[in-house]
């Protein structure tokens, strides 16, 4: 990558803003058709109501009036009991599916633990067990080995012994 094509920071800084200057103007083309699609809407769902007339027409146009208000509150009270139901089945199904993935369980750690402190974790914090598994291994007894007087000794003798007391340790 070449380090010599770097942008300087007032070339930036105005790709920032000119940047910016389009998304405002996308903003407020955006604002713009979208009060332009309601006004459309209205006008095409409810025309203007004819004003003219006697006392007995204007009666009549808003009893007309009332009554689609009571229908649109109708359609919105059914709109807003079928999400609430809706709602409901998908807390449901959440449910359901979390009982049927089960439990994850965390990946299991090496831990350093004591026999008594795992047979006190086993039996519970009640029960205090103490064993001293270490008086149950065999004792193994050193032998005094025997010296020669001139210092060097005889080097057979000394496998020969080495060999006797790995045969103890194998046998148990």
């Amino acid at each position: 990558m070449s380090e010599g094509k770097r942008m300087t920071s007032s070339r930036r800084h105005h790709l920032k803003s000119l940047m910016l200057q389009i998304a405002a103007n996308w903003i407020e083309q955006e604002t713009a058709e979208i009060a332009a699609a309601k006004e459309a809407h209205l006008a095409e769902t409810c025309p203007a109501p004819d004003l003219s007339g006697d006392q007995a027409a204007l009666m009549d146009i808003c009893k007309k009036l009332y009554q689609s208000l009571d229908k649109i509150d109708e359609d919105r009270y059914d709109s807003e009991a079928k999400v609430a139901k809706t709602d409901k089945e998908i807390a449901e199904l959440k449910l359901r599916v979390t009982e049927l993935g089960g439990v994850k369980k965390p990946a299991l750690k090496k831990v350093r633990m004591s026999a008594d402190a795992m047979l006190q974790a086993l039996l519970g914090g009640k029960h205090k067990v103490t064993m001293d598994l270490r008086a149950n291994l065999k004792q193994v007894k050193k032998e005094v080995k025997e010296e020669a007087a001139e210092g060097v000794g005889d080097w057979r003798k000394n496998i020969e012994d080495k060999a006797d007391r790995k045969k103890m340790f194998e046998t148990s």
